[in-house]
């Protein structure tokens, strides 16, 4: 805060020489404060008007600043504030202009107050005080220098006397290390005493290794001459055994191969007996001749594959089984997804082939599809899907006919077309149904 604005020449009153004291800038502030909650509207300055509806102790924590300076500013606002402070101590303001400050006042009020109402020689009232607070400040110094310095004495005293106590601990300390020296000393003799001894027993053990190591050398030499003595009469053992295995494996051949001619002109002839007789087949049977209703044509009549149980063909040696993938598929779930119906059978046959051993194809008809589908095929089934063109049935009746002659082939399916064409090439035809019964027990 200023000191405010130059009165007129001739009135007793000018400027103060230094800046108001902060003690009394609030004192001025907060008498100022009180004036600006009562003053009317019109009477607030323009910069203080935001601040006239708040409380007194928010007004001065807020606003103290713009309140300042409006009162160093605004010789009207000021003179509005003197009033109030005339009407509120009027024996103050009266003292004050008198030019005399009553002792029994506080200095600081007394000051404000002089600032504000401006009376003749208020400048004088306001330096004494000014005077006043920085001898008081001096005299604090004072005691606040002599307090640090007898805290400074203390702090040096204590200084000294740890230092002392730090001397006496390290000449301790000294002396503790001055005998683990001379320990030390005293076991780096020994040390150097144990080193001694172990570089020369070091070099006993030396000398013992390499005496060791000359032993080792003759002992390897006469090794290695027996293993090339030893391996000299394995191979000449090796070579009589394989001349010996290559004499019996030859009369073992020549054996095979009488076996085996007289095994093929056995089976040459049966099969030529076979043609030459050319039996006819059996048409009449004995339960012909018993009268009784024959049931309607267009009936399905069980065929030559149903007399004999499926049972019993898988338990013939070297069968091969190939099944009419979703002819069977159909018949046992009809009602299930192609995906689901595949991997149950596949399921079923994998644990045929693991129960008899016997040879298992299933063919699925995939000449709609572009690429087979991913299956997770048990072991010791084959699976196969027709290619583009060429429907299962076809591939079926390929496979039977792949298989030599005289070896047990089953084809396991409902079609007629099926069943006739894979028995002209020898292989016996089985329903569908029975393969299902079969996987449902």
């Amino acid at each position: 805060m200023s000191t405010g604005p130059a009165e007129p020449a001739g009135s007793g009153e000018g400027d103060l020489s230094r800046p108001l004291p902060e003690q009394v800038r609030q004192r001025v502030v907060l008498l100022a404060s009180d004036a600006l909650g009562v003053l009317p509207a019109a009477a607030v300055p323009a910069s203080l008007r935001p601040f006239a509806r708040f409380k007194p102790e928010r007004r001065v924590r807020l606003a103290a600043t713009p309140i300042a300076a409006a009162v160093d500013a605004d010789p009207e606002f000021r003179e509005r504030v003197a009033a109030r402070i005339t009407e509120a101590v009027p024996d103050l303001a009266s003292a004050l202009r008198e030019g005399r400050r009553p002792g029994a006042v506080d200095p600081l009020e007394a000051a404000a107050a002089a600032y504000l109402l401006r009376p003749a020689g208020w400048t004088a009232i306001v330096e004494e005080v000014i005077d006043h607070l920085e001898q008081e400040s001096a005299t604090q110094a004072g005691e606040r220098e002599a307090g640090l310095a007898a805290r400074l004495r203390d702090q040096l005293a204590a200084t000294q006397a740890s230092a002392r106590q730090g001397r006496e601990r390290l000449r301790a300390e000294l002396a503790a290390l001055k005998e683990e020296n001379t320990t030390l000393r005293r076991t780096l003799r020994h040390t150097r005493d144990r080193v001694k001894e172990a570089e020369a027993e070091a070099t006993r053990s030396a000398e013992l290794a390499a005496k060791a190591r000359e032993r080792a050398t003759a002992d390897v030499a006469r090794m290695d001459a027996e293993v090339r003595r030893l391996r000299s009469r394995l191979a000449e053992a090796e070579s009589a055994v394989e001349s010996a295995r290559r004499t019996s494996r030859e009369d073992r051949d020549l054996a095979d191969a009488r076996l085996r001619l007289l095994l093929d002109t056995l089976v040459d002839a049966a099969q030529g007996l076979r043609r030459e007789l050319a039996l006819p087949p059996l048409r009449s049977r004995p339960a012909d001749a018993v009268a009784a209703a024959s049931p309607a044509a267009g009936g399905q009549l069980a065929g030559p594959e149903d007399v004999v149980p499926l049972e019993s063909l898988l338990a013939l040696p070297q069968v091969h089984v190939i099944v009419d993938g979703y002819n069977v598929t159909k018949t046992a779930w009809p009602a299930l997804p192609l995906q689901t119906q595949r991997t149950r059978l596949l399921t079923a046959l994998g644990g045929i082939v693991a129960q008899t051993g016997a040879e298992v194809t299933c063919v699925f008809d995939g000449a709609t599809l572009d690429t087979p589908p991913q299956l997770a095929v048990p072991r010791g089934v084959r699976v196969m899907f027709s290619p583009a063109g060429v429907t299962a049935d076809d591939v079926i009746r390929q496979l039977a006919a792949a298989e030599p002659e005289g070896r047990p082939v089953v084809v396991v399916s409902s079609d007629r077309e099926i069943a006739d064409g894979v028995r002209r090439s020898g292989a016996r035809p089985v329903r569908a149904d029975a393969l299902v019964r079969l996987l449902q027990r």
